[in-house]
């Protein structure tokens, strides 16, 4: 017993001491002064610390034995993500956080790119942006070449290509950056480009169902499936281009409006009920609305960024997927011409 008392009290001392410490100093407006500020990771959302603002600023202390990435937020607002390692991280309103290695190696990243693109505009010639575009390319390449085991790599791949990447091509990522594929962020990247194949055009739509404000449960089955043509359009009040496209989805309305095969049907994620109401009225909405559906369909479906506009055939196949405007139109016009 005398034994493992000591070995674990040598363990507990080695984790301790592979620990370093570190300082957040973050300015915040002075609206928020005497709020609450959480310090957050930024990959899992979960809290690491939290303090109230003093004197328009959020000072956090702690330890910690490897960087993170992190943010500050108070009341919804947030910092632009930084990365929490050992040492005094500040920030500067423009350039935003420095102060420690990798901070300062981010921030001299951006700087250089702000002054290749301040370049290729300057010489105003398309030339000149195509070059300022492959530089850009090569400097986050290299960087992220150079840090592929730590936050600053994974940060600058997160927002890269791999954004726009199918599930097969981010597995040959993950296995040439094994480090990034443990991330949160990362899993969730992967399984919303599985369900994104999943769900792409020959494929059966996959049914959700939401309840909506009256306690009324609405599923995506009500409409889509049942012997008729039904154009599904994912949207959100505070979205432009997916206000945009409500005016297409309103010519398509207005053409077939005597051919009963065909029906529209909204489905509002990421907003709140009031402000999808509001919009359905300003914008003369006629068709039903699936409201306060949030990340239900979003998750299903793998869908990124809206509008998303989906065609789903009499029989519940998925006919054309993520088209806007003319595109939209001809894959409609195709499905109702049979």
């Amino acid at each position: 017993m005398k034994k493992t008392l000591i070995l674990t009290a040598f363990l507990g001392m080695a984790v301790a001491a592979s620990a370093e410490h570190f300082k957040v100093i973050a300015p915040l407006p002075a609206e928020v002064e005497g709020r609450m500020a959480r310090l957050v990771d930024f990959d899992s959302g979960n809290p690491i610390d939290s303090i109230i603002v003093q004197d328009k600023c959020a000072r956090f202390e702690g330890d910690i034995d490897e960087g993170i990435l992190a943010r500050v937020v108070v009341d919804g607002a947030r910092t632009p993500v930084f990365i929490l390692e050992p040492g005094t991280v500040s920030f500067n309103e423009t350039e935003g956080a420095f102060g420690t290695m990798l901070n300062d190696q981010f921030r001299k990243l951006n700087k250089d790119i702000a002054s290749v693109m301040q370049a290729a505009r300057a010489a105003g010639t398309d030339d000149a942006a195509q070059q300022a575009y492959a530089k850009y390319e090569a400097m986050l390449d290299s960087t992220l070449n150079a840090n592929t085991d730590n936050p600053l790599g994974y940060f600058i791949f997160l927002n890269g290509k791999a954004q726009q990447m199918d599930a097969p091509s981010l597995r040959e990522e993950f296995k040439k950056y094994p480090s990034f594929a443990s991330y949160k962020r990362s899993q969730n990247m992967l399984k919303q480009a599985e369900q994104r194949e999943a769900t792409q055009p020959g494929n059966k739509y996959v049914d959700f169902s939401v309840t909506q404000p009256d306690g009324k449960v609405v599923k995506l089955s009500d409409y889509a499936g049942n012997g008729k043509y039904t154009l599904v359009d994912f949207w959100a009040s505070w979205c432009g281009p997916c206000i945009r496209q409500t005016r297409v989805l309103k010519e398509i309305q207005e053409k077939y409006k005597d051919d009963p095969r065909l029906q529209i049907l909204g489905v509002a994620v990421w907003d709140k009920v009031e402000d999808t109401n509001r919009a359905i009225e300003q914008h003369q909405l006629t068709w039903p609305c699936i409201v306060d559906a949030q990340t239900i369909p979003t998750d299903l479906y793998g869908i990124t960024g809206i509008p998303c506009i989906m065609l789903i055939g009499p029989d519940g196949t998925i006919l054309s997927r993520d088209k806007q405007s003319d595109e939209l139109k001809a894959d409609v016009d195709a499905a109702l011409a049979k």
